[in-house]
């Protein structure tokens, strides 16, 4: 064989193996930018939730009248399970308040208009100082987004050759095997795990969250309900729904131990102030405390995001416990806060 011959070769050896990776790539679509959808690619693993939304958003069609934000907690909840609405869940995990802004006008922009409305899952532990106060946006994910071959030069990454091939194993197995899966829908799902790590991972994350958020570094941000005034006052044309994530009761009661319920007074008193009501989740019932009903204590499995958007689109007339969610506006908030607070008395006297 000839020099000549050799380079030949190895040069079509090599375009077979970079069209081979890149043919795989394209068919898994692990990042949201091509859309199409089959048996293989329909359990995703989480790459990058803001860079996969975003993609989503800009690259595939968007018929939605409804965004739907919040934290990791939000991503549970099924975007199809609100009725008389079309929603888009662009829940992101550890969302900041001050990011909400860029989410809405991303999705706002490729609407074309506003939203009929917007839905907001708002997490107490996030209106903290620590965890509200840094400017966050998507900009950077849209720059990405948006860069020449953007979408076909991730076809040539060996990262997501990687990504393709733990989605196509988890899709031809039917298994969700991570903490979060979605599929080819923007619906999420978790694992599955056993009552003794459930228990394990309760105690671990209660204990943080003493440790890290609920402790004595807690101090609310002042600045919270002018966060949430501008989100309306920049969209006035667009219904706010505002719910409280549901924390699991022994979390919620670690959370009165460190001395958090004036905070937790405070924050609901300002939400209700801005947007006039709140559906709340958060406070101790026969949902939160099921801890069967939580992974960790901290995150809720889809069956309680499923609960919650019956609450919010159904009301009254939904199958939910009676007791999970209640409307708080200005004329009830008062009793309902007095009746946390008696329930929590005990935890109270040494503070």
């Amino acid at each position: 064989m000839n020099y000549k011959s050799f380079v030949i070769k190895i040069m079509a050896i090599s375009l077979v193996c970079v069209f081979s990776v890149g043919s795989f790539i394209f068919y898994m679509d692990p990042m949201w930018t091509f859309g199409h959808e089959h048996k293989y690619n329909d359990v995703q693993t989480v790459i990058n939730e803001r860079q996969q939304k975003t993609n989503r958003i800009l690259f595939q069609p968007f018929h939605y009248d409804t965004l739907l934000l919040g934290s990791s907690r939000t991503t549970y909840i099924n975007q199809t399970d609100f009725e008389n609405m079309k929603v888009f869940n662009f829940a992101v995990s550890n969302a900041s308040i001050q990011e909400y802004n860029s989410l809405i006008e991303l999705a706002k922009q490729k609407r074309g208009k506003e939203f009929e409305r917007i839905i907001i899952g708002v997490d107490f532990f996030k209106s903290s100082i620590k965890e509200s106060k840094a400017k966050k946006s998507l900009n950077q994910y849209i720059q990405t987004a948006n860069e020449p071959f953007y979408r076909y030069k991730n076809l040539l990454s060996m990262d997501l050759l990687d990504y393709s091939w733990q989605n196509f194993k988890m899709s031809r197995d039917n298994k969700v095997l991570e903490e979060r899966n979605y599929n080819r829908n923007n619906i999420a799902d978790a694992k599955d795990i056993a009552p003794e790590v459930m228990e394990k991972q309760t105690k671990e994350k209660i204990q943080k969250f003493r440790d890290v958020f609920y402790g004595d570094t807690f101090e609310y941000n002042p600045e919270y309900k002018a966060i949430l005034s501008q989100l309306k006052k920049n969209n006035p044309n667009t219904e706010f729904i505002i719910f409280t994530t549901p924390i699991s009761s022994p979390l919620f009661q670690a959370m009165a131990e460190e001395g958090r319920l004036p905070d937790y007074e405070r924050w609901l008193n300002d939400i209700t102030d801005v947007f006039g009501g709140v559906y709340n989740f958060m406070y101790p019932n026969s949902v939160t405390g099921n801890l069967e009903n939580y992974f960790d204590g901290h995150h809720f499995y889809p069956n309680v995001g499923k609960l919650i958007a019956k609450r919010i689109s159904l009301g009254s007339n939904s199958e939910t416990p009676g007791d999970f969610g209640t409307y708080l506006d200005h004329k009830s908030l008062a009793a309902h806060l007095l009746e946390i607070r008696k329930q929590n008395e005990p935890l109270l006297v040494n503070r």
